[in-house]
């Protein structure tokens, strides 16, 4: 049977808005991956394992997986920690 993970994607390290971290993603896992001999890298004959489907909420996400009968987990997004301070306490210390 499939499975899938539902999770919202973590942000790019090289940006430090919050934009575009809104969408949920439903991605399969893959099964039986093996690795080329040559080059090193991971593949599978599971052509699930390439496909991400964009959700604008984790009900829809989940409506969806119920309704094409996939066994997921969800992966809640962990809670940012945010710490106000002055641009001169850059300075103080």
């Amino acid at each position: 049977m499939k499975k899938a993970k539902i999770y919202i994607p973590n942000k790019n390290p090289m940006q430090s808005g919050l934009g575009k971290i809104d969408k949920w993603i439903l991605e399969f896992e893959t099964k039986n991956p093996t690795k080329n001999p040559l080059m090193g890298w991971e593949s599978s004959s599971d052509t699930l394992g390439e496909l991400k489907l964009e959700f604008s909420s984790k009900l829809s996400a989940i409506n969806y997986a119920k309704k094409k009968k996939i066994d997921y987990e969800i992966i809640e997004p962990k809670k940012r920690k945010i710490i106000k301070k002055s641009y001169a306490d850059n300075f103080l210390k």
